[in-house]
C-alpha cells in the first residue's frame, strides 16, 4: 500500500511501514440495520488487510457488529435492548461475525482466529498475559486475530461497553505500533462540526492534553454520542504505550488504502518513551479500585521520579487490596498518576499523612516505606 496523488504528511508513514497494526471496526460500518452484513465493504477491507500482511505487517482486528448482526437475525425492533436481549443477539451474531471475517479473509488465503474478551481478561494480570500469548501465537502462524468483547457474558458492571478502548488495550497488549479506529467519524474537530461552522479539523494531535480532552466533550455531549470521548480515552492508552493512533472514516470501500492516499484522518503521535510491559498494563487499567489524593509536595516528588510515601497522601477512597491499581489525584481531583497500591485500603487510610517510620507502630508490622513504589507507578 503506497500513497497516491496526495502525499502523506511529513509526520506520517504509510500504514505498511508499521510492524504491527490493530484495526478497530465500528458496527455501523459492518452492518446495515435493514439489510445486515455489508459483505462487499468487508471484502474490500480484507483486500486492504491482505496488502498490509503482504508488506510484512502483523494485523489484528477489533470488530464490532455481533449484536447488530444478531438482532437482525432475531428480528428485534430498532430500539434499546434489555441486557438479556443484547446477550442473546450477541450469541447469534458472534457466529455470523466470525463466519463473515473467515470467508472474506480466506479469499486471500488468510486464516481468521476468533478471540472473545471481557474487561477482566485485560484488567487481571494473569488473564492479560494469557490473552497476549494466544494472540502472539496466532500471528506467528500467519493468522489474523478477530477480537470482540464477549457480550454474551459481560454485564454493565464488568464490560468495556465500547470497542475503542478495547482496541487500545489490545494494541498495548501485543506491542502494536499503530492503532486505527475506523468509524463514521473522519477525525477530531475542535467542536462538533454539525452544529458549529467554525469547528476546525485537527490533522495532527501532538499530545492528548486537557484541551484535547475537552474537545471530545463529556458523557452527554453531542460529539460524545458520536463516540469521540471513548476514542480520546483510547488514544491516551495507546499513545502512552508508544503506539500511534489514527481516527479515520470507514464509509468508503478500501478505507485503509484511502488513508495512505491522503483521505482526511487525525493522527495522534505516540509517546516518545514507550512504557515497559508492566507499566503499560498499569497505565491502561480502565477501572482503578480506589483513589489517593496527594498534596503538592508529593506531586513534585512523583514528577521527579520518586515513590509515593504515606506522608504525602491526604485522603484515601475506595475498597482495594494490596497490589490493586489505584488512581493518584492532586488536590483538585485531577488524576496525575496510576499505580499498584502497597497496602490494603483500610491500612492505607490509617497511615495516610504519616511518616514511613511510624508505619510499624500504627499497623503492627514494618510494611513498605512507600504507599506506591515508583516501579509500580505511571505518571500521566
Amino acid at each position: 500500500m503506497t500513497a497516491g496523488n496526495k502525499p502523506l504528511s511529513a509526520h506520517r508513514r504509510p500504514l505498511s511501514a508499521h510492524k504491527r497494526i490493530v484495526i478497530k471496526i465500528g458496527s455501523a460500518l459492518l452492518v446495515d440495520r435493514k439489510s445486515g452484513l455489508r459483505a462487499a465493504w468487508l471484502d474490500a477491507l480484507c483486500a486492504d488487510i491482505a496488502a498490509l500482511k503482504q508488506a510484512g505487517a502483523d494485523v489484528l482486528v477489533v470488530s464490532s457488529g455481533a449484536i447488530a448482526l444478531g438482532r437482525t437475525v432475531l428480528g428485534f425492533a430498532p430500539a434499546a435492548l434489555r441486557l438479556e436481549e443484547s446477550q442473546a443477539a450477541a450469541a447469534i451474531g458472534q457466529i455470523a461475525l466470525a463466519r463473515a471475517w473467515s470467508t472474506s479473509l480466506s479469499a486471500h488465503d488468510i486464516v481468521a482466529g476468533q478471540i472473545l474478551l471481557t474487561l477482566g481478561d485485560t484488567e487481571e494480570r494473569r488473564r492479560y498475559l494469557n490473552a497476549r500469548a494466544t494472540m502472539g501465537e496466532l500471528m506467528r502462524r500467519g493468522a489474523v486475530p478477530i477480537i470482540n468483547e464477549n457480550d454474551t457474558v459481560a454485564t454493565s458492571e464488568i464490560r468495556y461497553g465500547d470497542n475503542d478502548r478495547l482496541a487500545a488495550r489490545v494494541a498495548t497488549m501485543v506491542g502494536a505500533d499503530l492503532l486505527v479506529l475506523m468509524s463514521d467519524i473522519d477525525g477530531l474537530y475542535t467542536a462538533p462540526p454539525a452544529s458549529n461552522p467554525d469547528a476546525r479539523f485537527l490533522d495532527v494531535v501532538e499530545a492528548i492534553t486537557p484541551d484535547i480532552e475537552a474537545m471530545a466533550g463529556d458523557a452527554g455531549s453531542e460529539l460524545s454520542r458520536g463516540g469521540m470521548r471513548t476514542k480520546i480515552d483510547a488514544g491516551k492508552i495507546a499513545t502512552g504505550a508508544g503506539c500511534a493512533m489514527i481516527i479515520a472514516s470507514g464509509k468508503i470501500d478500501h478505507p485503509l488504502t484511502a488513508i495512505d492516499n491522503g483521505a482526511r484522518s487525525s493522527w495522534f503521535k505516540p509517546s516518545g518513551t514507550p512504557q515497559t510491559a508492566r507499566k503499560t498494563w498499569i497505565a491502561g487499567q480502565l477501572e482503578p479500585s480506589g483513589r489517593l489524593v496527594i498534596d503538592a509536595g508529593a506531586e513534585t516528588a512523583l514528577r521527579s521520579g520518586k515513590s509515593l510515601l504515606p506522608a504525602g497522601v491526604t485522603s484515601v477512597t475506595g475498597e482495594f487490596q494490596r497490589g490493586d491499581p489505584v488512581a493518584v489525584c492532586d488536590a483538585s481531583g485531577r488524576e496525575i498518576a496510576r499505580g499498584l497500591s502497597g497496602y490494603d485500603a483500610e491500612e492505607a487510610r490509617r497511615i495516610a499523612g504519616r511518616k514511613s517510620g511510624e508505619i510499624e507502630a500504627i499497623l503492627g508490622y514494618s510494611g513498605r516505606a512507600a504507599m506506591i513504589h515508583r516501579d509500580d507507578m505511571v505518571i500521566g
